[in-house]
């Protein structure tokens, strides 16, 4: 009878406890680490010559500093949104996290932190609250390589140029010294140097063949794309890693990188959400994120 009882006991400790580790991991938000907001001192000033002279139309945006213009594609029976970016200054291009705080399950949607930025465009980033990897955002260091696996890493520099690095051979501290502003970390890259880097094969761990994707694609300094496919519904299947490279390789990028998809591919633009986010196809709406890849004129 203390046999059974015991191991009943036992039973009913072991559950808690794997339920209190899976919230810890996935669910209850820890305290976080308030966002650093760059100083005059250590980011260039923007000269907002010509901020006034706002165009704005449904498809476009266009002031003296930032041109963006909305295209939408048709690709393997799955909708594909591209927003082409030409900006004059690169610091114009930010990330931001979820209520201003780094830290786990720390989240909110995309167009929430969008808003809060007054971002002209945005997509979700990397999730980096539920993933590994480096965490350099907006010149502050959060998160280093050390201890991380060979996957690649997408660098965004000071001077509006963009690289993909190998997070195992990675170094925080020598990158930020280089003028890396921008780490993101999920991958993989999907173009190096205007070839296709994944086959057929290639797919995020967990991951079906055809997602929502989102991706940023980089032309040249000052030059990018913002790029996010629907999926999972009967209007868009949704696309495998070498589809979204293929595509993007046709848009002429040097380089294009995976950011977090699925449920998360978000692409905001002009004030409103333009695609249709979804996790499972039987609702349309936005999952909480844990940060963003945004334009605009706020930190």
């Amino acid at each position: 009878m203390k046999r059974h009882l015991f191991s009943a006991v036992y039973g009913v400790l072991l559950l808690a406890f794997t339920a209190y580790v899976l919230l810890y991991i996935y669910v209850l938000p820890q305290d976080g680490v308030e966002v650093v907001i760059p100083t005059d001192e250590e980011s260039e000033s923007v000269s907002i010559d010509g901020k006034e002279d706002i165009i704005v139309t449904e498809d476009t945006y266009a002031d003296g500093n930032i041109k963006i213009t909305l295209s939408t594609h048709r690709i393997s029976d799955t909708t594909v949104y591209v927003a082409d970016v030409v900006l004059n200054h690169p610091s114009l291009l930010k990330t931001a996290f979820a209520r201003d705080r780094y830290g786990r399950n720390i989240k909110e949607k995309t167009s929430v932190i969008a808003k809060s930025k007054s971002a002209i465009l945005a997509v979700n980033g990397d999730y980096y609250s539920a993933r590994e990897g480096c965490v350099l955002r907006n010149g502050t260091i959060y998160r280093g390589f050390e201890g991380y696996s060979d996957n690649e890493a997408l660098v965004i520099y000071d001077n509006g140029a963009v690289d993909i690095v190998s997070e195992a051979a990675g170094d925080a501290e020598a990158l930020k010294a280089a003028g890396a502003v921008q780490i993101l970390s999920f991958g993989p890259a999907l173009v190096k140097n205007g070839e296709v880097s994944v086959t057929t094969g290639d797919e995020v761990d967990k991951a079906m063949a055809n997602n929502p994707r989102t991706a940023f694609v980089y032309y040249g300094k000052n030059h990018y794309a913002f790029v996010v496919g629907d999926g999972r519904t009967s209007e868009s299947k949704g696309l495998s890693l070498y589809d979204l490279a293929v595509f993007l390789k046709g848009l002429g990028g040097v380089h294009a990188y995976n950011l977090d998809g699925g449920g998360s591919s978000t692409m905001y633009f002009n004030g409103e959400v333009v695609n249709n986010p979804t996790t499972n196809g039987k609702k349309i709406s936005e999952r909480e994120v844990s940060d963003i890849v945004y334009i605009g004129y706020n930190y």
